[in-house]
């Protein structure tokens, strides 16, 4: 199956893309100098009050391009797409990383999960999983802001937490029989399972997914076996056993 467009693009690191220099609205935005629009929040003020405030999360279309900005534009055009000084000067400053966490803890609130561990990227179910995870299945438009979280996490320095997220739903649907749909299967299967620039980490996990689509439980022992393996050796593959002669 060809990989879309939009993913060659970012496994590329959009190879042929200018960086605007005089553009630095994402940066301000996280540094918390400047007030997204329409909304005119600043990004503390969008963690402190939206938190569990799910129709907002839900109906408002206009935060998740400041929230999660990756080199590509989004539907709101009063957003701007990230520049590569942008993120070269975001991953340095430890002020924008906590607050790109907070972003992530928040959405992921949002579909019924929470971070369980940050340096392992382990994910866990919150407390009201099953209405959050109910409506992960009836607005299907959450499957692209996903696509652009884990781009925008990758970017960001952070593309271990997309491992967590990708491996966390698959012990769901595989183990528990949980957002397990076709549609959502499919957005997993050609989009969110391929952003990852880790060469081994994404072809591991693409194997891993074709596996439980095949039948074969992925469990959550096995799911937190993998982010041990990937903490302690820096890669979620599992090492190949060497042969050797008798």
């Amino acid at each position: 199956m060809s990989l879309p467009r939009d993913i060659r693009a970012f496994l590329s690191h959009y190879h042929g893309q200018t960086d605007d220099s005089q553009a630095s609205d994402n940066l301000l935005f996280y540094q918390n100098r400047l007030r997204c629009q329409p909304d005119d929040l600043l990004i503390s003020e969008i963690h402190q009050s939206w938190r569990k405030d799910y129709n907002q999360l839900e109906y408002n279309h206009g935060y998740i391009q400041w929230l999660f900005p990756i080199r590509e534009n989004g539907m709101n055009f009063e957003a701007q797409a990230l520049q590569p000084h942008e993120a070269a000067a975001m991953k340095e400053d430890s002020n924008v990383i906590e607050r790109i966490k907070a972003s992530y803890g928040l959405m992921l609130d949002f579909y019924g999960m929470c971070l369980v561990n940050f340096e392992a990227g382990l994910i866990g179910r919150s407390e009201a999983y099953k209405a959050r995870y109910q409506n992960l299945l009836q607005a299907p438009h959450n499957n692209l802001r996903i696509t652009r979280i884990l781009k925008c996490l990758s970017e960001m320095g952070l593309e271990h937490l997309n491992a967590g997220f990708l491996l966390h739903i698959l012990n769901e649907q595989s183990e528990h029989k949980q957002l397990n749909t076709s549609l959502l299967r499919d957005s997993m299967d050609r989009w969110w399972a391929n952003c990852l620039r880790n060469k081994a980490d994404r072809e591991w996990i693409g194997l891993t997914i074709k596996k439980a689509r095949n039948g074969e439980i992925f469990s959550r022992e096995k799911y937190e076996a993998s982010l041990r393996r990937r903490k302690e050796s820096g890669s979620i593959a599992e090492p190949q056993l060497e042969c050797t002669d008798a």
